[in-house]
């Protein structure tokens, strides 16, 4: 298997266990419970490129990520920095992630919060409304066309926006064949070998019909990328372990969007 593959194998393990530990009827009590709504499709259409600022504690190519900082210091660092979005990876086995992260960085920041995982199971939409996330990551290539349509329209029904994620043209057809999505993202980045090709995004952006919320996922560390996605009609970047690595998270994302006028570069 390649590593999609395993990673996906192992959620849907996660999910069984979690789901015996805390019944789906649990989580449907705790809706009623979430707090003030934040709009993240809004968030990304804003004028020029809106950042959505990742928390990532590690990941299966590059290992451990800023240890010793917590989720709190690092999402205030981002909505400071001007992101207009939080990104909080809360897989576990591979990224050392968990929904407890997504809580503390609801409690920390006002800024809206997409919950980026591996979601394979309606249970997991639950959990992500209960824990606060205002969105969810649908990755094509990890769904059939049937599962795809069934958790985009059940997220949709709990009020979740959704981010599907695409690699090349086959999953793009999917995504706009079979849930029609609003939201778009391109991930430069090969699941299946973590190999990263900025240019995945120019390639399919030309098949993206106007009127869709596109975001570039992965890769980038400049401004001057930036720029480039910015011309091109794209609407907003999704950029973590950059972030992440930074000395000073803050000023780093401030480079990153020009808020200082200052046409910075992230280590890479």
């Amino acid at each position: 298997m390649n590593v999609l593959d395993r990673i996906v194998a192992s959620t849907r393990d996660d999910v069984r266990r979690r789901r015996d530990e805390l019944p789906l009827s649990v989580l449907e009590s705790e809706l009623a419970k979430r707090g003030d709504d934040r709009p993240f499709s809004e968030a990304l259409t804003l004028p020029g490129v809106s950042v959505i600022a990742e928390h990532k504690r590690r990941s299966p190519s590059a290992g451990a990520i800023r240890e010793g900082a917590t989720v709190a210091d690092v999402v205030l660092a981002y909505e400071h920095g001007g992101a207009a979005a939080i990104s909080i990876l809360t897989e576990g086995r591979y990224f050392g992630g968990s929904l407890d992260d997504l809580r503390e960085a609801r409690r920390a920041s006002a800024l809206p919060i997409l919950r980026k995982d591996f979601i394979v199971d309606p249970y997991q939409l639950y959990e992500s409304a209960a824990a606060g996330a205002d969105a969810i990551l649908l990755i094509v290539a990890a769904l059939d066309a049937k599962l795809l349509v069934a958790l985009y329209g059940e997220a949709r029904a709990l009020d979740l926006d959704v981010l599907v994620e695409v690699h090349d043209e086959d999953e793009l057809a999917s995504a706009l064949e079979r849930v029609d999505a609003d939201v778009i993202g391109i991930n430069n980045r090969d699941l299946t070998d973590f190999s990263v090709d900025i240019e995945r995004t120019f390639e399919l952006l030309v098949d993206i019909p106007a009127g869709k919320t596109v975001v570039s996922e992965s890769g980038f560390h400049s401004r001057d990328q930036l720029d480039a996605l910015e011309r091109v009609g794209v609407d907003g970047v999704l950029v973590g372990e950059s972030l992440m690595r930074a000395p000073d998270p803050q000023a780093a994302l401030r480079a990153l969007t020009g808020a200082d006028g200052d046409l910075g570069e992230l280590p890479h």
